[in-house]
């Protein structure tokens, strides 16, 4: 409608590598993701397809070593080739991040041996994983976690049912937190779990208001046997180990939340600057003007917290308060400007024919996944104010 075409997010990038990473990523967002997203988002595909072309370019271990078939990119590159992903599609953008938390367990508390054995495939290799934390009753507390492992000769046997587990049904492997002993935080110990083990079986995906082309299932393990070599960490380290993840992963959704308003903000500026009423453009009134300032003003701020946050982990310092604060304020930031973006284009907004509906509904879940924003507002009230008084 506008000949004003969305201009390419200016990126600060560190070395000349990375800023060809962006381009490589661009040109495969441009040819193989954004042309689809839209009709496959709807009939509820699931683009298995992408994500092996993405490990064949070596986008789906960019922030692991080298060693290992990773791309030793620091974090604060990586985040920003999820934001490209996510602003096309969030199932993939998404399910990047997902993957790389899955992947976190065994990169960083796995024993040389499971590294070579497991992480080039997991890496480089063409599999996708998913991350099994969540259960039924068991979501913000996830302490309280009641799946079980239990000793068995020299491995161990698995039961219980995780929730809400992206990529469930059709991942390729599994990091599993599963109770091996006492209650509470310190009786949960971390899994690799194959796909394929016999026993696990995943229900039928859930039926969602967003990322229909995202599989959100439950998986039950009925008596699956885990030899002890696909331990993580030590028993008991489990949940030390998941916090460590998710302090990580929720960088990868603020990233993500980011990229969703860009994608928002550039289809508001480009319906603005063409859609015409009382005989000029609707974007030289001062009201939507004022609107698109404020939605790019957030954008900017969401992705200056995220960056910051992740140059922090790069450099070794302590960020989990800034995670927290980075998923908190970039996924409320993604809600509010894909709501302005349906409100720029009026009823067109409200239509299938444009994708604002589809990232308003999408960003909402980004406020869910990884620890609800009530969850972060708690993470960082401890770190400014101490643990809570019982």
């Amino acid at each position: 409608m506008s000949d004003r075409a969305p201009q390419p997010v200016e990126r600060r990038l560190p070395t000349e590598e990375s800023r060809q990473l962006v381009e490589l990523v661009r040109d495969i967002v441009s040819k193989e993701i954004a042309p689809r997203a839209a009709d496959e988002e709807e009939a509820g595909l699931f683009p298995r397809e992408v994500f092996t072309l993405l490990s064949e370019a070596g986008l789906l271990g960019l922030p692991y070593d080298s060693a290992h078939g990773g791309g030793d990119q620091p974090y604060e590159v990586y985040l920003q080739v999820l934001e490209e992903l996510a602003a096309a599609r969030l199932t993939i953008g998404l399910g990047v991040s997902v993957h790389s938390l899955a992947c976190h367990a065994l990169a960083g508390y796995g024993t040389e041996e499971q590294r070579a054995a497991h992480l080039p495939a997991m890496l480089s290799g063409g599999l996708l994983g998913a991350y099994c934390l969540s259960e039924p009753s068991s979501g913000s507390d996830a302490a309280s976690l009641r799946t079980k492992a239990v000793r068995d000769g020299e491995g161990w046997v698995l039961t219980g049912t995780k929730a809400w587990i992206t990529h469930g049904g059709v991942a390729d492997f599994y990091t599993v937190l599963a109770r091996t002993g006492v209650e509470g935080p310190r009786g949960i110990t971390a899994f690799l779990v194959p796909g394929d083990a016999e026993g696990l079986d995943a229900a039928v995906p859930e039926k969602k208001m967003g990322m229909k082309g995202s599989p959100t299932a439950q998986l039950h393990f009925d008596g699956v046997r885990i030899p002890d070599d696909r331990r993580l960490g030590e028993e008991g380290q489990g949940f030390a180990i998941a916090l460590s993840a998710l302090d990580s992963g929720r960088l990868g959704i603020a990233a993500c939340a980011v990229g969703v308003a860009q994608a928002a903000l550039d289809e508001a500026v480009g319906y603005a600057t063409g859609r015409h009423q009382f005989g000029r453009p609707i974007a030289d009134f001062q009201g939507l003007r004022f609107m698109l300032a404020d939605m790019a003003t957030q954008i900017e701020a969401g992705r200056a917290l995220y960056l910051e946050a992740a140059r922090l982990r790069d450099a070794g310092l302590p960020f989990s308060r800034q995670a927290a604060m980075a998923k908190l304020f970039c996924t409320d930031a993604a809600m509010r400007v894909t709501t302005d973006a349906v409100q720029v284009l009026g009823g067109y907004g409200y239509t299938l024919d444009f994708p604002v509906e589809r990232l308003m509904r999408e960003a909402k879940v980004l406020q869910i996944v990884e620890g609800t924003n009530q969850i972060q507002r708690m993470v960082i009230a401890r770190h400014l104010a101490g643990p809570e008084t019982r």
